[in-house]
């Protein structure tokens, strides 16, 4: 099992209403020094691949046909090695388990 951690965001010359209200808004609560804000979405996607080639090669095709207008967003995306995320779940499944045997 893999990770994988895409980061979509509108490309540079697409007119961004979002991060401008917020650009406004935080320089109104006394952060002058912040110049732009760009809002994008941040995805976590748990896939099976037999390597890590293969999971990188999916995730992108995932964000060219879905998850990234490619004609007004950009994508970057991290793949966690598979011994990295198997430990990582190994981690969350003992925490669950751990909360559960606190419970009653």
């Amino acid at each position: 099992m893999r990770t994988a951690r895409v980061l979509v965001t509108p490309k540079p010359v697409i007119n961004d209403p979002q991060g401008a209200t917020v650009k406004q808004a935080l320089n109104s609560l006394g952060f002058a020094g912040v110049h732009e804000v760009r809002i994008g979405k941040y995805l976590e996607i748990q896939l099976q691949a037999s390597s890590d080639a293969e999971a990188r090669s999916e995730v992108e095709q995932m964000c060219r046909k879905l998850l990234a207008n490619g004609v007004i967003e950009d994508f970057r995306f991290d793949v966690d090695p598979a011994e990295e995320a198997e430990k990582a779940a190994a981690a969350a499944d003992a925490k669950a388990a751990q909360g559960r045997s606190g419970e009653g």
